[in-house]
């Protein structure tokens, strides 16, 4: 058992506090906000997360697990500092690592001799050398452990990795991160800090393409009347490719892909290299957000002063993370060109950014001459369709999911458009 300090309650810290502290290890959890300390040590998360809650609840009850105010009241004992802070993204994609100097700093002049400080924040190559300079101590030592954690599945994630990927340029320090993951059955790749760093950058940028070109591939089916949901079948069956992110859609968002895919044109460009393939996959995605817009717009004939029914925004189902969601991108810019919009939303319960939230899938659809569904929650499949289209003015139907069955949908009478599909 070791003693680990993570700085940072947000997504990523509460999940690696929770995770280690599942493990075995003693763990002291750190925010800036009493009000979130308090919540937390109740045993109340204010994130949707499967699995999440009861963990932290078990390792408080078990005595694993504690939550403090300020980052020196955690690692003043610790062998480990995990830093979990925020590095918001400037316009020009570059990473803002104020607060990753701010909590090297703070931490500085209790951490104990021999411990190690393990950036777990997504930061930019060579984040390894700020954290040194901002400890200045040379007793004790820097690490990069990128995190590979999906919203909705982050725990799974923690617990039953691809791999753990540890930079260092000192191995026995490496050995000792590794050493914290005794019991969880992954490869374990030790590299240097920057390699480390890039392939966190690298994986979120080739999952992005990935889906850039399955949209993109939609596009074409629409073009010569192909059927994308065939055309993905016949590639996922190649093992080379694979099924995973080739599901068309109106396009990628989240708190990782936009952040980090910007983040890699700029280290690339800083480094001299112009990452054009990369800012293609950008601009398929921004396409993509219009491409929808379109549809709605062909499918009611212009879109000033329409009521726009959605069903979706979260950037993906069983989460209720609305960062850089491609839901709330359509529909701003369905508001942009004169349309009105209720959405629903599972996990939303309060209007977001102008967009009237409605307390049902049905209330949603009242009055409303087209239906949108923009995220992927299962439950939109099983609901009475009947009944959607008794409240509609007009039985339109959008899926930039490809969620519903094309046929039963049409049976009870809606014009249905998809993505890729007819």
């Amino acid at each position: 058992m070791s003693r680990i300090a993570v700085l940072g309650a947000g997504y990523v810290g509460l999940t690696t506090a929770a995770c280690f502290s599942h493990l075995g290890h003693q763990v002291v959890c750190a925010d800036v906000l009493p009000d979130r300390v308090d919540q937390l040590s109740r045993g109340e998360v204010p994130i949707r997360e499967s699995g999440l809650e009861e963990l932290i609840r078990t390792g408080l009850d078990g005595g694993h697990l504690t939550f403090v105010v300020g980052e020196k009241a955690a690692a003043e004992d610790c062998e480990f500092c995990y830093l979990c802070v925020p590095t918001p993204q400037g316009p020009d994609g570059s990473a803002d690592l104020s607060f990753i100097r701010q909590a090297a700093t703070a931490v500085a002049s209790v951490l104990p001799a021999e411990s190690v400080v393990v950036n777990k924040s997504t930061v930019p190559v060579g984040s390894t050398r700020v954290v040194e300079q901002a400890l200045g101590r040379d007793d004790v030592t820097v690490a990069s452990n990128p995190e590979f954690l999906r919203e909705g599945s982050a725990v799974h994630d923690f617990l039953h990795p691809d791999r753990i990927v540890i930079g260092c340029e000192d191995q026995a320090t490496a050995g000792r991160v590794a050493a914290l993951f005794e019991g969880i059955q992954a490869p374990v790749i030790v590299t240097d800090p920057a390699s480390a760093e890039t392939i966190k950058y690298a994986s979120n940028a080739f999952l992005a393409t990935k889906v850039s070109f399955v949209n993109a591939i939609a596009n074409v089916c629409e073009a010569v009347g192909a059927d994308v949901r065939e055309v993905v079948l016949g590639m996922g069956y190649d093992r080379r490719i694979g099924f995973e992110f080739l599901k068309p859609g109106p396009g990628w968002g989240g708190s990782c892909f936009p952040k980090d895919t910007r983040a890699l044109i700029r280290i690339a460009e800083d480094a001299g290299y112009d990452f054009d393939l990369l800012k293609g996959v950008v601009a398929v995605n921004d396409e993509q957000f219009d491409r929808v817009v379109a549809k709605v717009e062909r499918m009611v004939g212009g879109l000033d002063d329409k009521l726009v029914a959605a069903w979706g925004l979260t950037f993906k189902a069983r989460t209720d993370d609305l960062r850089g969601s491609p839901a709330t991108e359509v529909l701003h810019r369905l508001q942009e060109r004169g349309a009105r919009v209720r959405a629903y939303d599972p996990a939303i319960t309060e209007n977001v950014d102008g967009i009237e939230v409605a307390a049902d899938p049905y209330a949603a659809c009242e009055g409303a001459s087209v239906l949108l569904v923009l995220t992927e929650w299962d439950e939109f499949r099983w609901l009475d369709f009947e009944k959607v289209g008794g409240l509609m003015a007009e039985r339109n139907l959008v899926d930039g999911r490809n969620l519903l069955d094309p046929a039963a949908v049409r049976r009870r009478g809606f014009t249905y458009d998809a993505i890729g599909r007819s």
